[in-house]
């Protein structure tokens, strides 16, 4: 039986398979690729995640994804490697808040964010595909705070992959930036640039059509890049099945800033997990709220916040969303996205609309922010940080305006520790978060990167004067 194969959401580049679309990262027509079709798994195939440990779960829910280039005792080994380093159990524990909300803590990982959970598995996936190959990857992201120091944990000092990571400068929280600037391996590269995120992932996109790069073999380590998005699918479902799943619907709520983690769910849900609603939060960049509330797509200044992470306007993977609302029609995506790229804004048509019903939305500005953050502290004794507050905000008011069926479960994603961001946590409970064991340490270690300006040739020739070829380790073979 033929493995999966997947597509880009443009529709004008090759088809290619799991173990290439992990390396490849973006699409050659700038696309992000998608599977051909949705793997299902009907209700038994469900209930027999019952009782299972994390890493059962995620062989059973990705191996439809890689089985073309992994068998399953490959993916077991892969997972267990990954997630043997968290500091719980369960990997990503659910704890109860109330009758009707709960946490799914995402930030156990070794950089205590939910991106670890994916990029843990993206790294070793990385030394699997390119072992004995004599390919060397020239890994080039953008980071909002989190993905950068995920990334570099997960592939510093790795022979074949040279790793080039921008983040805002004066944009993240000093704890994001030190987890990213204080590993000292000689294959990663730390970049601030003067100017937002948004600029960083457009230059990120850019560097993958560049003619000048073509003598590198780039790869993305962003939610583009579809195996990082699959891991992220495995959590639901293992919340799901805790809470009763599939006999019982589930309603997430995300907070959310380049839309993967949401999407994530939104996967769950085709491969047959019975979600009820996924819920969109977001801070005062509102650019998915206002798309999904009113069909208003478009993009205006980032404006700075304590949620650093979801200080973003234009969300790479809501073009997967659009893929999927546009009837796989990748001919109008392309033009949709084109007409987005010279006006910076959409509309989106009603028919579209009507194809994301799961999802709803709700933008909270700081005071909302801030009083979550305080009502977790005091009514369920929790710090929590200012980006899961922002989802519990969002879950609370869903509940409160009986938006959901009744005794629905809400899953808030705990998407960080409170440490990252200890001042703004003091700030709005009253309290400082205690410094786990991980980062104890970290603001007295030595930082590492270069200032650049936001301007893409200045980012372009710091990454070719220190990238090594696609063939560095030819002449090893």
């Amino acid at each position: 039986m033929p493995g999966m194969k997947y597509v880009s959401t443009r529709g004008d580049a090759p088809a290619l398979d799991f173990a290439d679309v992990t390396l490849t990262g973006l699409a050659a027509d700038g696309g992000l690729y998608v599977p051909e079709e949705w793997p299902v798994l009907d209700a038994d195939a469900i209930r027999a995640l019952r009782g299972l440990d994390y890493v059962e779960t995620a062989v059973r829910v990705m191996q439809p994804f890689v089985s073309s280039d992994l068998t399953e005792a490959d993916l077991r080994n892969l997972c267990r490697a990954a997630y043997d380093g968290f500091d719980h159990a369960a990997v990503t524990p659910l704890r109860q808040l109330d009758a009707d909300q709960w946490l799914l803590e995402l930030f156990h990982g070794p950089t205590l964010a939910f991106k670890d959970v994916a990029l843990q598995l993206l790294g070793r996936l990385f030394e699997q595909f390119l072992s004995g190959a004599g390919r060397q990857l020239t890994v080039v992201g953008a980071t909002s705070g989190d993905t950068g120091s995920a990334a570099i944990h997960a592939l510093a000092g790795l022979d074949s992959v040279d790793v080039f990571m921008m983040h805002p400068k004066g944009r993240i929280s000093d704890v994001q930036r030190r987890q990213m600037t204080t590993v000292m391996a000689p294959n990663v590269h730390n970049m601030a640039i003067n100017g937002s995120f948004d600029d960083a992932q457009a230059h990120v996109k850019r560097m993958f059509r560049d003619p000048q790069l073509r003598g590198f073999e780039i790869s993305a380590v962003n939610s583009i890049n579809w195996a990082r998005l699959m891991a992220q699918v495995v959590y639901y479902f293992y919340a799901a099945v805790r809470l009763g799943a599939p006999e019982r619907k589930i309603a997430f709520s995300v907070p959310t800033g380049n839309f993967g983690d949401v999407f994530a769910g939104y996967v769950a849900h085709r491969m047959g997990l019975p979600v009820e609603r996924l819920i969109v939060a977001t801070n005062v960049n509102d650019i998915l709220h206002r798309a999904l509330s009113a069909g208003d797509y478009s993009a205006g200044a980032v404006t700075p916040t304590a949620s650093p992470s979801m200080d973003i306007q234009v969300s790479s993977n809501f073009e997967r969303l659009l893929f999927e609302m546009a009837g796989r029609d990748g001919a109008r995506v392309r033009t949709m996205m084109e007409s987005f790229d010279s006006e910076r804004r959409l509309s989106l048509p009603a028919d579209m609309r009507a194809r994301a019903a799961l999802f709803s939305s709700a933008r909270i500005d700081a005071d909302q922010m801030a009083l979550a953050l305080r009502w977790a502290r005091e009514d369920a004794d929790m710090l929590i940080d200012p980006h899961t507050a922002i989802g519990l905000a969002a879950a609370r008011a869903a509940s409160g305006r009986k938006d959901l069926p009744a005794g629905t479960p809400i899953v808030t994603l705990a998407t960080a520790h409170p440490a990252k961001f200890a001042e703004a946590v003091e700030r709005a409970a009253g309290e400082r978060p205690r410094t786990p064991e991980r980062i104890a340490g970290l603001m007295d270690r030595e930082e590492r990167f270069q200032e650049l300006a936001a301007d893409y040739e200045t980012v372009r020739d710091f990454v070719a004067s220190r990238a090594r070829p696609r063939a560095a380790h030819a002449e090893t073979l």
